[in-house]
């Protein structure tokens, strides 16, 4: 069977180039006998990671530089997954008539045009918008773009903070975005993965919270964001952290999987900014930990996949708890039309919809090289080595592979593990505790290899990861998307390599047709696969059971010169 031309380009991408070459060289044998081993002068190093040569034993100690894993570790995958479980939602949050109630009024218009601005004619705006690829899918009076940071209405001193954090010019959600969200305009805003969105909801907000009546004791936060995953909570809490800081904007993350006290004191002290997972924060308002009376500023990030997380009914209960004339913005990097239909029931007025690139939600990122490798199960194991062994030669390279379940997941981290190879793995049920170590792991590079579910990979930012691998491909195509869309961010060149195996035939035509567009190879057998429903004849491998966790010490094929 041809297999994709993936293994041509990875000396290219390592360079900094990606090219089309034709991958020629024998495969390399797929057993541990006769594979390369990697010293202080070729490659990483790793400062000698040791391990068992027993490759059938998962108790012995784990070690890697010498380090232990932290003894909380120790027992297993029995972390809480409280955050992924639907709510049981009961009558102890009773929803509010908003209709009675007298409101406060309250500000949200802050944005002042530059004069540089109001000298663009629609025409050069309009030139600004299709330069930067946004398209205004909906909206009228719709705000013209700025330029640069100087033009975006935000107070000298953020702007400063913005230089010095070593940001140059606002991105293209952000040129459009800033003006409509400092507006105080209700938006919906469509870009991929990596495009600036966090800040571009973040510092209106700041703004937003500059300008309100300072918290008395008992009031809740002004501003409340709303996210799918711990992992995405955190991310946005330390951009919030690194400019809030500036204008002393206290802020929370909330969360399942770790105790509730610090969070609890947190709401009770009073926050500007309480940055959530729903599940959690519906569980603080049933206990009275705080309220969403003074939120004016409501924002859902990656609302397509809190929606594929069963997470609807938990935000509508949230948004049930929110005055209604609140100011309401909507990201998402797709725009199913689930998606569609929570916009229009959470937005007031008609919300200016802006879309940054394709407006096929079926779009990958042209920075990524991909690779499809139609192969049966068996032969998965085997690629995914010989993939390991051309990229890992270099200092440089970060592999996040994507497994369907998290029992794959275990079972392939432990195999890869047994061989010598960096991985760690992140799920679901993995504690809170070791999901961080595993991230810092990961993003400084001691381990630079990162098995992952897509809950638990969701919203992660890691900016030099070098390669993407699906393992298993995802059943559907705006997860392939996502997940691709790790690698090649914010304008770096990545490369991703897909395993597609008969069972996902039906993804074939939508596979194709993501390539087309990105102008990728696709291999024959893929095509065949959608038109025909040709059927590869699927020979199971061994069935592998193990007790696969973090936890597995290093083997000494790979990574150790004995």
């Amino acid at each position: 069977m041809r297999h994709s031309n993936w293994s041509s380009s990875v000396a290219s991408v390592q360079a900094g180039v990606v090219n089309n070459g034709h991958y020629s060289a024998p495969y390399p044998t797929t057993t541990n006998e006769g594979l390369p081993y990697y010293n202080n002068q070729q490659g990483r190093n790793y400062g000698g990671l040791k391990g068992s040569s027993n490759k059938g034993n998962g108790n012995n100690q784990y070690n890697i530089n010498n380090r232990e894993l932290p003894s909380r570790f120790s027992n297993g995958n029995t972390g809480n997954n409280s955050i992924y479980r639907h709510h049981e939602l009961d009558d102890r949050l009773a929803r509010i008539d908003w209709k009675s109630q007298y409101l406060i009024p309250f500000e949200k218009n802050f944005y002042f045009e530059h004069q540089n601005i109001t000298k663009l004619s629609e025409d050069e705006a309009n030139e600004i918008r299709k330069s930067k690829r946004i398209t205004l899918i909906a909206g009228s009076n719709v705000p013209k773009p700025i330029t640069s940071f100087d033009e975006s209405s935000f107070p000298d001193f953020l702007i400063d903070a913005l230089y010095r954090a070593g940001f140059t010019e606002p991105t293209a959600i952000q040129v459009q975005g800033w003006p409509v969200a400092l507006s105080g305009r209700d938006m919906i805003g469509i870009a991929e993965t990596g495009s600036g969105k966090t800040l571009g909801f973040l510092l209106p907000s700041m703004v937003h919270i500059s300008a309100q009546p300072r918290l008395r004791y008992g009031d809740g936060p002004i501003c409340l964001i709303l996210a799918p995953t711990r992992e995405l909570v955190e991310q946005i809490r330390e951009q919030a952290n690194r400019f809030g800081n500036i204008l002393r904007i206290r802020n929370t993350a909330v969360y399942g999987g770790v105790p509730k006290r610090s969070q609890q004191i947190s709401l009770r002290n009073g926050v500007e900014i309480c940055i959530a997972c729903p599940g959690r924060l519906i569980d603080f308002l049933e206990e009275g930990c705080t309220n969403l009376s003074r939120v004016t500023y409501l924002v859902l990030d990656e609302a397509d996949r809190m929606l594929d997380m069963g997470f609807e009914p938990q935000i509508r209960k949230l948004v049930s708890q929110i005055r209604p004339d609140r100011q309401t913005l909507l990201w998402s990097a797709t725009w199913p039309k689930e998606v569609q239909k929570l916009a229009r029931d959470l937005c007031r007025e008609e919300p200016v919809h802006i879309n940054v690139g394709s407006i096929d939600t079926l779009k990958a990122s042209h920075n990524i090289k991909q690779y499809i490798d139609v192969v049966d199960e068996y032969q998965k194991k085997g690629r995914l080595r010989m993939f390991l062994n051309q990229v890992m030669n270099s200092p440089t390279s970060k592999v996040l592979i994507f497994c369907e379940t998290k029992k794959g997941a275990d079972i392939l981290t432990r195999e890869l593990r047994l061989e010598g190879w960096p991985a760690l793995c992140i799920h679901g049920d993995k504690k809170q505790e070791e999901r961080t170590w595993v991230l810092n792991e990961f993003r400084n590079g001691t381990s630079p290899i990162m098995i992952a579910t897509d809950v638990a990979a969701r919203g992660l930012d890691v900016k030099d990861i070098t390669f993407v691998v699906n393992y298993d491909f995802p059943n559907q195509m705006e997860d392939y998307i996502h997940r691709i869309g790790r690698t090649g961010r914010a304008g770096a060149s990545g490369v991703s390599l897909s395993f597609f195996t008969a069972d996902k035939c039906r993804l074939a035509n939508d596979l194709v047709r993501v390539l087309r567009e990105a102008k990728q190879d696709i291999p024959p057998e893929l095509t065949k696969l959608g038109t025909s429903h040709y059927k590869v004849n699927q020979r199971g491998g061994p069935n592998r059971r193990g007790n696969a966790n973090n936890n597995i010490p290093l083997g000494q094929s790979r990574f150790y010169n004995n």
